[in-house]
Order: C-alpha cells, then sequence, then structure tokens
C-alpha cells in the first residue's frame, strides 16, 4: 500500500489587470507609488495585465480591472466593451474614467477645428467628437475619483473587492476636509473662488491648504449645489463666463458640473 501523499494544488489567485486610454498615466502611478503597500497587494493576486508596471500579458477573464482614461477614440469604444465582457469587477479610475477628464473640453467645441490647426495631415487622425467616462460605454462597478487618484483609498478599493465588502470612499465635501486640518475657509477669508463646497473629498484638501482654490478633481461630491456656489461667486466679482470655466475643469464632464456650466455660459450668451 502506498504512503506517497497527493500534494494539494495551491488555490489559483484572483487575477487584476490595469488598462489605459486617453489619460497621462497618473492613476497608474499612483498605484506604483503604493510601494510596500503595493508588494502586498502583488502577494494577494495576479497581475495579469499591467504595461506600466511589467512585460507580462495574460489573457482573461480577470476578477478586478482598473481602467484609466476616458473613451476618446472608435478603437477604445470597441476596447473597453472587451474588457468589460472580461472583467468580474470593473473600476474606473481618475477624473477622465469618471468624467471625460480635461479633454472633454472638446465636448463644447468642433473637435474637427482643433485638429485642422494642429495636425499638418488630419485626415490620418480617427478620433471621435467626444471624450466621455467610461460608464457611457459600459457598466462600471465603482468608480475612483481624482486627478490623480489617492493611492490609499485605490488599495482600498482593490483590497475590499478581494474580500468581499463594499469599498468606503468619502462622499462629503472637501470642505470638511478643510476643517479636519483646521484650514481657515479661504472664501471667506480672502475670496478667493474654491470648488471646495461642491467637490468630493479624497486629496486632503491640498490647494486650499496652500491658498488655492479648489479645482474640482474629484468631482461633485453627493448632492451638490452647484447653482447656489455660482451665485456665491457671483457675489465675489466672478461673471456668468467665468464661473462657466470654473466648472469645466479636471472633472468638467461629470453630469452635476457640466450642467452648472451650461447654466452660466447661457447667461453669457
Amino acid at each position: 500500500m502506498s504512503t506517497q501523499k497527493t500534494k494539494r494544488a495551491e488555490p489559483s489567485k484572483p487575477k487584476l489587470a490595469v488598462f489605459k486610454f486617453a489619460s497621462c498615466d497618473g492613476c497608474q502611478l499612483s498605484l506604483l507609488d503604493a510601494e510596500e503597500a503595493l508588494l502586498d497587494v502583488a502577494g494577494a493576486v495576479e497581475i495579469a495585465y499591467f504595461v506600466e508596471a511589467r512585460d507580462r500579458r495574460l489573457s482573461g477573464p480577470y476578477d478586478v480591472t482598473l481602467v484609466e482614461g476616458s473613451i476618446s477614440t472608435p478603437e477604445q469604444a470597441r476596447e473597453i466593451r472587451e474588457i468589460r465582457r472580461q472583467s468580474k469587477y470593473l473600476i474606473a479610475i481618475g477624473a477622465c474614467a469618471t468624467a471625460g477628464g480635461i479633454q472633454a473640453l472638446r465636448n463644447w467645441r468642433d473637435v474637427d477645428e482643433f485638429i485642422n490647426i494642429v495636425y499638418a495631415h488630419p485626415q490620418y487622425i480617427d478620433t471621435l467628437a467626444t471624450s466621455v467616462p467610461i460608464s457611457d460605454y459600459v457598466q462600471v462597478d465603482f468608480e475612483l475619483r481624482g486627478c490623480p487618484i489617492n493611492k490609499h483609498q485605490l488599495l482600498e478599493v482593490i483590497t475590499s473587492l478581494l474580500i468581499g465588502r463594499q469599498p468606503r470612499t468619502p462622499t462629503h465635501s472637501v470642505c470638511i476636509e478643510c476643517k479636519r486640518r483646521a484650514t481657515p475657509c479661504i472664501m471667506v477669508t480672502q475670496g478667493t473662488a474654491c470648488l471646495g463646497p461642491v467637490t468630493q473629498a479624497g486629496c486632503g484638501a491640498i490647494c486650499p491648504a496652500y491658498n488655492r482654490g479648489c479645482y474640482g478633481c474629484y468631482g461633485p461630491m453627493e448632492a451638490p449645489n452647484t447653482e447656489s456656489l455660482g451665485l456665491h461667486l457671483q457675489t465675489l466679482g466672478m461673471g456668468a463666463d467665468e464661473i462657466s470655466r470654473l466648472y469645466r475643469g479636471f472633472s468638467g464632464y461629470a453630469e452635476a458640473f457640466r450642467l452648472a456650466s451650461d447654466r452660466f455660459e447661457e447667461v453669457t450668451a
């Protein structure tokens, strides 16, 4: 009778994939910047596709997929649908993936005019008229805001999905972060225009801490009163056209900011 023990196969690790579309790579770099914490994540998952970090590229399906960047070309529109099909959980990371990014400024203008001005041979450019978030094309399981994203929030989301719980990220405004770090309100004390009252927290209120108004990198907070803030900014001396441009920043094509910017643009029309 054989006494040789059968060796059990080790359970396979969840497969993590990271993809990029129209963006600056900043959100992927935030993941790499996690350093030691990233090593812990790498030990818990199999990094199947992450061009920024390694050469090896494994095909799907994937358990968790992170997608940076907006959809700006027909090829990207086709690719995101295939990525969705191959992914159990699809997470949009950063302002480009969740709100179209700064490149969404094209959405208010004629993109063909830009192409003819910038490129010597515009006939070779194949692009869409708009730059839009991932969710305009496929279902997204979670959106992580920021430009770039907060690395600690990213690790929270990845860890939560791996252990089967709902990720916890803030939905309150940047103003709460200012209060927590004892930063005086720059709109009250200095009359500086700031999107903090309508912007989701996550950055630690970096800009107000250095006497700069919030640029809205993390997009609209939960139930933002953009109309009221715009009216207050007018009392500080801002024109409707300036307010419209202020809303059209890093997350300008997020619905709440987009509608506010359009309303104030109509005032100047």
